[in-house]
This record gives structure tokens, sequence and C-alpha cells, in this order.
């Protein structure tokens, strides 16, 4: 839609303006959708890129000083994921774009597997401990700052609520 509208005639920035877009993300798609037509700005079509693109494309950037603009539109990853890569180049030096970091969530983080054999009574009387005490905490936290409340209501000439 956005691209028509430039078609039509309408300024990046008055679209900017008008629907909120960001600039930069305009510009983008636009010298995309001029280049490649409009397959290049459809959802979906991102790609892998390994550490030794990482490098040419930080490379190219550094040595020939072309803009994230440029490199964007010659390698095809976004600008912000080159600036990304260019910090970190700079901060910690190129090869530290080899390093591979994992997704998702830490080892540990997940939830804790059902156990498949049956707990004996001594693991049963000790998880059960183990929750009173919980609870035995929470309600002594509560009670506590339920009369703290109290008391800096006293202090201000207030009477506590009766809950």
């Amino acid at each position: 839609m956005y691209m028509h509208l430039i078609e039509d005639g309408m300024s990046i920035t008055a679209i900017h303006k008008k629907y909120g877009i960001s600039h930069r993300l305009l510009l983008t798609s636009w010298h995309k959708y001029q280049e490649f037509g409009l397959i290049s700005i459809k959802k979906g079509n991102s790609f892998k890129v390994n550490s030794y693109i990482k490098k040419q494309i930080v490379r190219d950037i550094e040595d020939n000083h072309i803009t994230l603009h440029a490199a964007s539109q010659k390698y095809g990853p976004s600008i912000s994921i080159i600036e990304t890569w260019l910090k970190i180049a700079r901060r910690d030096g190129i090869q530290t774009l080899d390093i591979v970091r994992k997704r998702g969530r830490l080892p540990g983080m997940s939830r804790p597997r059902k156990n498949s054999k049956p707990l004996t009574e001594l693991e049963k009387l000790q998880k059960e401990n183990l929750e009173l005490k919980t609870e035995i905490a929470l309600l002594k936290k509560a009670r506590a700052l339920v009369e703290e409340r109290n008391a800096r209501l006293r202090e201000i000439g207030r009477k506590p609520s009766k809950d």
C-alpha cells in the first residue's frame, strides 16, 4: 500500500508522518521495491547468514565506506542487523562474528519434568513440609505489610481498615 502511495506522488516523509511508519524502513522498502519489485518487500523473505557473509559485509562497509542502506541493498539483511554486526565487530573484533549464540531458553529454564516413578512416603512428606514452610513465610510477609500500612495510617491520624 505504501509503495503505491509513493508511486502516486506522496512523499516518504508524508507517509511517515501520516501512518507512523519508520522513515528509514519506508526508504529501504522503496529502494528494494524499485530494484526487485513487490516480492522483495513481502514478509517471509528472511534468510540465514553465516559468519563469512557477516564479515564480508562488515569489511565492505569499513573498507569501502559504503552506507548501511547500500549494504542492505547489496547483501539483503536489514539495516538494524548490519548495525548490530558493526557494533559487535568494532567493540570486540571482527572474529567475534564467528560466535553463534544458541537461541531459545537456557538449559535449566524449562518446566520441571514430571517424575515417572512415584514418590516415597518420606519424599511426599518433605515436599508437603516445604510447601507449608513457603505458605507460612508468605503469610508472615503479608501480615508484616498490613501492620506496616496500619502503622503509617495511625501516624497520619487515620484509622486502619478492618480487613
